[in-house]
Order: structure tokens, then C-alpha cells, then sequence
């Protein structure tokens, strides 16, 4: 079985290392040190990465991410790239399953912040993955939206998600939905057919979770 996971862990390694740690990433005024430290606290520091979803901890889950990234550049990417067995996000049975969207996201947060970026022909086995976080993200990010929005990604599924009211579909490749639906909408390759002022306001709410 392929291990997605795993191989978009090492292609963001490799690529922060050819960067270097003050290369620029999607997250504003994040860099590729920023992004890396991220990763080590989500996986090796359990007692702060509760901060990256719950606000009454993120003050300490960003105290404890700005010391971890003062750690050499070396030495910081490393721990990204050999995460911890004992991990709950990163062990042997949930590797797959917490990471495959994290790092293709994160992936996909280097890659298309440097000039003249493309989008990946991803395997169809990896497009097949992200499928379904992504439309797990789509009923997260956009229950609340004012519309009857119907999104879809052809050869793989769709769903209707929204409040009701006014018809509008968003289509896209799973891993561009996936980017879109996390708050990325500047950078993802998709389709937003519908009013052009409900297409505009779904192109720069505030999504993601």
C-alpha cells in the first residue's frame, strides 16, 4: 500500500532543505522555519499543539513553537522528517490517516509560494486519499455558509453543504478542494460557478478550521 503520507513528509523536507529557512510560505508571515517548527510541536509536543485548534491555548502553543524555532535549521528539519514513534498523530497506525492531508497541504504551502508554481499531476491513488478529508473539510468549513452549495470533484464524489438559498458549486480536484476548503483559496485551481457576489465572498471567507 502506498504510504502518502510518508512521501509528501520526505518531498517537504527535501524542499525546505533546497530553500533554506527563510524561504516565504502560503501562511502569511510564516516562513519555512515557521512552518517546520509547526510540525514538530503538532507531533512531539502534546502538552501545546492542543493550541493550534483550540484558542484558550494558543498563546502557549505559540511561546513554545517560537522556541522550538530557534533550534538549527539542520537539526529542526530532521525532527520533521523522523517523527517520533510514540507520537499519537504519527505513529505506525495513524500515520497515514493524520498525516496524508497535513502534508500534502503543507507540501502545496512551499511549493506554491515560490514564483511560477504548477500544480503536481498527483497519483491517482493520492487523489483517491484526499477525497475524503476533503469533504469531511467542506462540511466543517462551510455549514454555515449563506447558499446551496454543491461541491464536487469529479470521479471522486460530491456533497451539498450550506444553510439554503441561492445555488453555488465549487469544483476541483480533491487535493485542490482540500487547499481551498483549509483556507487557501488564493492559491487552489478551482471552479466556483454561481452569482458573482457569492462566488467572491466564498473565494475570501474565512475557512479552514
Amino acid at each position: 500500500m502506498p504510504r502518502y503520507a510518508r512521501s509528501e513528509r520526505e518531498a517537504l523536507v527535501d524542499l525546505m532543505l533546497e530553500l533554506g529557512p527563510d524561504a516565504p510560505t502560503v501562511n502569511e508571515g510564516w516562513t519555512t522555519r515557521d512552518l517546520a517548527a509547526h510540525l514538530v510541536v503538532r507531533e512531539r509536543r502534546p502538552d501545546a499543539a492542543g493550541g493550534i485548534v483550540l484558542p484558550p491555548l494558543r498563546g502557549y502553543a505559540e511561546r513554545v513553537r517560537r522556541r522550538v524555532a530557534a533550534r538549527p535549521w539542520a537539526e529542526l528539519v530532521g525532527l520533521v522528517r523522523r517523527p517520533p514513534l510514540w507520537s499519537p498523530v504519527s505513529n505506525p497506525l495513524t500515520d497515514e490517516l493524520a498525516n496524508t492531508l497535513e502534508f500534502f497541504i503543507h507540501h502545496e504551502d512551499v511549493r506554491r509560494a515560490a514564483t511560477g508554481w504548477q500544480p503536481r499531476d498527483l497519483p491517482a491513488g493520492l487523489r483517491a486519499r484526499l477525497w475524503k478529508p476533503a469533504s469531511l473539510l467542506a462540511r466543517a468549513a462551510l455549514r454555515r455558509f449563506p447558499a446551496d452549495l454543491l461541491v464536487q470533484a469529479p470521479g471522486h464524489g460530491e456533497l451539498s453543504v450550506g444553510r439554503g438559498g441561492e445555488r453555488l458549486r465549487l469544483v476541483g480536484s480533491p487535493g485542490e478542494l482540500a487547499l481551498f476548503l483549509s483556507g487557501r483559496q488564493r492559491v487552489a485551481r478551482v471552479q466556483v460557478d454561481g452569482s458573482a457576489g457569492l462566488a467572491d465572498r466564498l473565494r475570501h471567507a474565512s475557512l479552514g478550521l
